[in-house]
């Protein structure tokens, strides 16, 4: 499944309008899994970050000394992205997505996408990581998952399938869980551990219209939207901040032959 049907615009396009508030509130990621990941793998390594965004997660990368490319198709996010890491003397980036990427064959040690595997179109996709892979290259898929127990959560989650229309829907029916365990081939491992991001209300905010299937802020279903989002941060705040908890997952493997 490829779930750009679902949107109107492309990849190139989508989050361009988005870019501020992606900056702003989206969560990073634990430093637990980087180091369960520093140790599953060669202390030299050349990272190709697909689906890069604004950096949270290349940033990590760089910051255990590793050479990366980062991947991203959308130029505003990839601007973004060149501002926070761009003196990094390991970083460089350049437009792609998984089904063209802007590498050599057999030039990385490994492929990661955190927040990104649901836009593949996987065959294709497949078929890139396996030219650009260096014999026994890994990839790394990764999620932050909000955890469904937590009430904030579950209210948040209403209100994102109220206004979400189409595209989340097809977000949440898509099961690209099983599809990386798929996509995945022998040496499966699995690393999980508890996350959490503090918010303020601007915050809260954000995170919410940074969302692909999101409306705009100025539109009226965003309009419509900021007094919900304001009472539900009125009763879950304390000293004027939410906590949302996550789980982040890593699914870390070669290819599926």
């Amino acid at each position: 499944m490829n779930l750009q049907a679902a949107f109107d615009a492309p990849l190139t396009q989508l989050f361009a309008a988005k870019v501020a508030d992606y900056q702003a509130a989206r969560p990073d990621y634990p430093a637990g899994l980087f180091d369960w990941l520093a140790g599953q793998l060669p202390s030299h390594l050349r990272v190709l970050d697909l689906g890069a965004g604004t950096g949270l997660f290349t940033q990590s990368l760089l910051a255990r000394g590793w050479e990366v490319l980062a991947v991203e198709p959308n130029a505003a996010m990839r601007a973004a992205c060149d501002a926070r890491l761009g003196a990094y003397p390991r970083y460089r980036s350049a437009a792609g997505q998984a089904e063209a990427l802007p590498a050599d064959a057999a030039d990385f040690d490994l492929i990661t996408a955190a927040q990104a595997f649901h836009w593949f179109d996987v065959e294709p996709a497949r078929q890139e990581f396996a030219r650009v892979l260096r014999p026994g290259g890994r990839v790394a898929l990764v999620w932050n998952d909000r955890v469904a127990e937590s009430a904030l959560n579950r209210e948040l989650d209403a209100l994102l399938a109220e206004f979400g229309g189409s595209g989340r829907a097809a977000q949440t029916a898509d099961d690209d869980r099983a599809r990386a365990l798929e996509f995945l081939g022998a040496g499966l491992q699995q690393w999980t551990g508890p996350h959490s991001h503090s918010l303020d209300l601007a915050g809260l905010q954000a995170l919410v219209f940074s969302r692909s299937y999101m409306p705009a802020r100025d539109s009226a279903a965003g309009q419509a939207l900021m007094p919900l989002l304001a009472a539900l941060f009125s009763r879950h705040a304390a000293n004027g901040r939410v906590e949302l908890p996550y789980r982040t997952v890593c699914l870390l493997g070669s290819l599926r032959a």
